[in-house]
């Protein structure tokens, strides 16, 4: 028995050493995480680096969300070059019947060069606020410059708590130089996966620690020489020659996939209806940056017969020109340049569609990788045939259907993918009408804002068209575009373009550059124009009440009735008060619409802080809605008629009782009461 005792206190000691073991393997494997994990709740508790979550509390209004400016830093390696969005504002509780949509990209979907109101989700925001007056809006670009499909996806992870009612996506023209693009200098090598586990460590402030730290050790800091004068499309750019079907090539057609993919998998998974556009970029007003010479060896003579095209055209003789190219391309057809001379030449001979074929081929083959290649448009129209929530916005189709012979060129795109004005505007309204058509929002025939109407009105200031001009100048006479005589675009003779230059080079912002213009135009009296800067406003910073006043006075003045009352709406249903529910009540007698009138009297009633004595203008109000009444009856009784004019010039509605006195006169022209109303009108 003893001994049985003995040998189990000796199998007990063996175990709980074996225990004692165990634990102390397991305190040593957890010791460095509890390391990490406390320097990290340091780091945080004391504030140090940055939240990269999606959004913020907006430090102007604490009631909204905004776009985080430091949600970039997750994507680019270098802070440095990492780019920030706007800051457009959205409520944190989401108000019932409110639109709410968020649009997501990159430099040509958040508006360059023009950024502002030149940006095509400003042209959409101006058109559905004026086409449903009363729906609530809120639009929100978190678009950003040098980005490219890990951002989209990113954000869109982000998204869901935020009760989206539509995404609209236009992406690809950064997959390959964009940050984490395969040929940027802002890459992570490997796979997907391991670029999605950094971008989830990047949110450490450990991480951001040691990031931090190696960006001042010299050997890994980008000089100031190295990066002096470069624009930020030059420093992003690592590889310059990335040939159609190479294999860094197809490794950024597949990042492209696998993230739209998964994109567009997250938000049809919640059921949220995503607009995504194909691209456009320029196909015959462009030459390609990079032609992949071929082989001499293998390809003997093309080098010679290309030169002899080359020297044709500078000749201008294009039967010979086309004669050599077609040699050339005969004998190496995978250079870009021969197929662009090609392109040139049969739309001189007036074959549009077979030029069109050697651009879009030229356009494929040019190895600088600043215009994505067309197989990009194939993958994002497979995956809208994937998601039923997905909806492809062909701007391809339309930019050429509003292209000289369907070939996209200078006519809508600025340098290589951007577009100018016209090209925003058109493209909103792809989105617009693709939008409307999966019945996203209705569009009430009476009050539908036309595209002609949205080109007409749309509030874009001379400094967003100047300021871009100045840009896109700078940006042609660098690389790698190059181009010489572009001096003239910057020439300043007026106040305009002063302002302009300063808020293109950053020496102004946009906001003090208006706001000098402002004045300067109603100290002239041009405030035709000083309602444009302040409608330009309205679009800036849609949630506040008093730019849409302040924008409704401006087409008061200017007798703009209806755009008028159209601030002065938005105004009231953000902010109501005395005096912009007295406005709209005249306004709307001005337009001889009492009924409308009616519900902004009674409101001015019951909050007259003014304490004027308005109920007997209600009650000429109310007899006038009765005689009007009989009149729709009677079209023809003048008495009504002319009851309905004194009531009005009673009121001081000159323009209403005006209209009243016509309409006897005409039938009528000699009736007394009409006469004497006329000559009272005229004294007033």
């Amino acid at each position: 028995m003893n001994k049985t005792r003995f040998h189990d206190y000796g199998t007990q000691a063996t175990l709980s050493g074996k225990k004692r073991m165990l634990v102390i393997k397991v305190i040593s494997i957890l010791f460095p995480f509890l390391i990490i994990g406390g320097v990290e709740a340091g780091l945080r508790l004391f504030d140090y680096g940055h939240s990269l979550q999606l959004f913020i509390t907006s430090p102007q209004n604490h009631d909204y969300y905004q776009l985080n400016p430091a949600a970039s830093l997750k994507y680019f390696s270098n802070a440095d070059i990492a780019t920030k969005g706007n800051s457009e504002l959205f409520k944190k509780v989401k108000d019932p019947g409110t639109l709410r949509i968020f649009v997501l990209g990159e430099s040509t979907t958040i508006g360059y060069p023009y950024f502002h109101n030149g940006s095509f989700h400003r042209w959409l925001q101006f058109r559905l606020m004026h086409t449903n007056p009363d729906q609530r809006l809120e639009i929100i670009n978190l678009s950003l410059t040098g980005v490219n499909s890990y951002t989209v996806e990113g954000f869109a992870k982000e998204l869901l708590p935020y009760q989206p009612d539509a995404v609209l996506i236009y992406t690809g023209h950064n997959e390959y130089y964009g940050c984490l693009g395969t040929g940027s200098t802002d890459k992570i090598a490997g796979s997907s996966f391991l670029v999605h586990l950094v971008l989830q460590l990047r949110e450490l402030r450990i991480t951001q620690l040691m990031a931090n730290a190696l960006q001042k050790v010299p050997p890994l800091k980008l000089s100031g020489k190295e990066g002096g004068g470069k624009t930020r499309m030059e420093m992003m750019v690592a590889e310059q020659q990335i040939p159609l079907g190479s294999a860094m090539y197809e490794r950024g057609i597949a990042q492209f996939t696998a993230n739209m993919d998964n994109t567009l998998r997250i938000l049809n998974g919640a059921n949220v209806p995503v607009f995504i556009s194909n691209l456009v970029s320029t196909e015959k007003d462009l030459f390609p940056f990079i032609s992949i010479a071929p082989d001499s060896t293998t390809y003997p003579n093309f080098g010679a017969v290309y030169r002899q095209g080359e020297q044709a055209i500078a000749k201008g003789d294009s039967a010979a020109a086309m004669r050599y190219f077609l040699d050339a391309e005969n004998s190496y057809s995978a250079h870009a340049g021969c197929n662009y001379y090609l392109g040139v030449l049969a739309l001189q001979k007036g074959d549009s569609s077979a030029a069109k074929t050697y651009f879009d081929k030229a356009r494929d083959l040019d190895a600088l990788r600043f215009r994505a290649p067309s197989k990009l448009n194939k993958v994002l129209l497979d995956l809208c045939s994937k998601y039923k929530n997905a909806h492809l916005v062909d701007a391809n189709a339309a930019f050429e259907a509003a292209s000289p012979g369907h070939i996209i060129g200078n006519n809508l795109i600025l340098e290589h993918v951007h577009p100018n004005l016209n090209g925003y505007a058109l493209l909103s309204d792809v989105f617009y009408n693709t939008m409307k058509k999966q019945g996203l929002f209705k569009a009430p025939n009476d009050s539908a804002m036309s595209f002609a109407q949205l080109l007409q009105a749309m509030p874009v200031t001379v400094i967003d068209s100047l300021a871009a001009a100045y840009k896109i100048a700078h940006l042609k006479g660098s690389w790698p575009f190059n181009t010489t005589n572009v001096h003239d675009t910057t020439l300043i003779a007026s106040e305009e373009q002063q302002l302009a230059y300063e808020v293109a080079f950053r020496k102004t912002s946009w906001e003090a550059a208006l706001q000098q213009l402002y004045h300067s135009y109603n100290q002239n009296g041009d405030f035709a124009r000083a309602a444009t800067i302040v409608a330009a406003w309205v679009q800036e910073h849609p949630t506040e009440a008093a730019y849409y006043e302040e924008a409704g006075n401006y087409n008061g003045k200017l007798n703009n009735t209806a755009e008028a009352i159209f601030y002065f709406k938005k105004a009231f249903a953000m902010s109501p008060t005395f005096d912009v529910a007295r406005t709209l009540f005249v306004l709307y007698l001005k337009q001889d619409n009492a009924g409308k009138a009616l519900p902004y009297l009674n409101y001015a009633i019951d909050h007259n802080e003014r304490r004027l004595n308005l109920l007997p203008v209600k009650d000429c109000l109310l007899r006038i809605l009765e005689l009007q009444t009989v009149a729709a009856r009677e079209p023809a009784n003048i008495a009504v008629l002319n009851q309905i004019a004194g009531l009005y010039f009673r009121m001081g509605n000159k323009d209403g009782a005006e209209l009243y006195v016509e309409k006897v006169l005409q039938a009528s022209p000699g009736n007394r009461d009409a006469l004497h109303i006329q000559s009272q009108l005229k004294k007033a």
